[in-house]
C-alpha cells in the first residue's frame, strides 16, 4: 500500500486543536499519535502536534523507538 502523502500545511492542521486527528511528523514520516492519552489536546510536554518533530528528539528523553508505537499513516512532503 502506497502511503498518501501531506505537506506541512495539512500535517499542521492535525495540531487536536483545528481538526481532531493528532498527528505528527519525524523523519518524513507521519504519525497518527491520537489514541496516545501522552498527546491529550496535541500537547506533549513543550511539544506540539501538528509539526516535524525530527529535530527535537534529541532533546526529549527517549529515543526514536517510541514511534514504533504509532501508526505511519503518511509520507511528509
Amino acid at each position: 500500500m502506497e502511503l498518501p502523502i501531506y505537506t506541512k500545511q495539512q500535517l499542521a492542521l492535525r495540531n487536536g486543536q483545528d481538526k481532531p486527528q493528532i498527528w505528527v511528523a519525524f523523519k518524513g514520516l507521519i504519525y497518527d499519535v491520537s489514541e496516545s492519552r501522552l498527546w491529550k489536546n496535541g500537547k506533549h510536554y513543550e511539544h506540539w502536534a501538528g509539526q516535524d518533530l525530527s529535530d527535537e528528539l534529541p532533546d526529549a528523553p527517549h529515543t526514536e523507538s517510541v514511534f514504533e508505537k504509532f501508526i505511519v499513516i503518511g509520507l511528509l512532503k
